[in-house]
């Protein structure tokens, strides 16, 4: 289990800028994952401001919660196995350890939590003025959208460092990106209508 804290700036990107980006960035080479978002059939992990995942990447699995603080996002994560993620993506009971006994803190019940939905991200990891951007092509519901992100060590000079990049690569701007759980559930749910 470990802890950290995550402070990051974030703007959605048009088809147009994302490709652009990755041919600036082309010897970076890209990596796929897939995010499984975990909620309770009423969405109270959402109302409550958090975000529960479970990534796989190259065969292997890390549960992540992320709670709100006043900049960025307490993240918890935890390694699983596949055995883990198969039993519980089948209906299994949540594994116990750290998350569930701060969920459970936190009067979240952790036996109505399930996969809702999942996001495949095509994903270049570039080391940038001592954070780390990450340009995505994400896949969700039928929905393609292209992110770019960058985690630094304080949220107004990552938005700051964000912004002068794109300008400078002449790249559109758009801050206040919702995160990928919102617009990953947000497209499911609406799906489900």
């Amino acid at each position: 289990m470990s802890n950290a804290i995550e402070i990051e700036a974030k703007a959605l990107l048009d088809q147009e800028g994302y490709k652009k980006l990755r041919r600036i960035y082309q010897l970076y080479p890209s990596y796929c994952q897939t995010n499984y978002y975990i909620d309770t059939e009423d969405g109270l992990l959402r109302k409550e401001g958090f975000g529960l995942r479970i990534r796989e990447k190259g065969g292997n699995y890390e549960m992540t919660l992320k709670a709100p603080l006043s900049q960025g996002f307490l993240e918890k994560n935890c390694t699983w196995d596949a055995g883990m993620f198969h039993d519980f993506e089948e209906g299994g009971p949540f594994p116990d350890g750290d998350i569930k006994r701060f969920l459970t803190m936190c009067d979240i019940p952790v036996d109505a939590l399930r996969i809702r939905t999942s996001l495949r991200t095509t994903r270049v990891d570039i080391p940038y003025q001592g954070g780390k951007l990450s340009i995505d092509e994400n896949h969700y519901s039928g929905i393609v959208d292209y992110e770019i992100e960058l985690e630094y060590s304080n949220e107004k000079d990552a938005e700051r460092l964000l912004h002068e990049l794109l300008e400078t690569t002449g790249v559109t701007y758009t801050p206040g990106t919702k995160t990928k759980v919102t617009r990953a559930l947000n497209a499911y749910e609406a799906s489900k209508k």
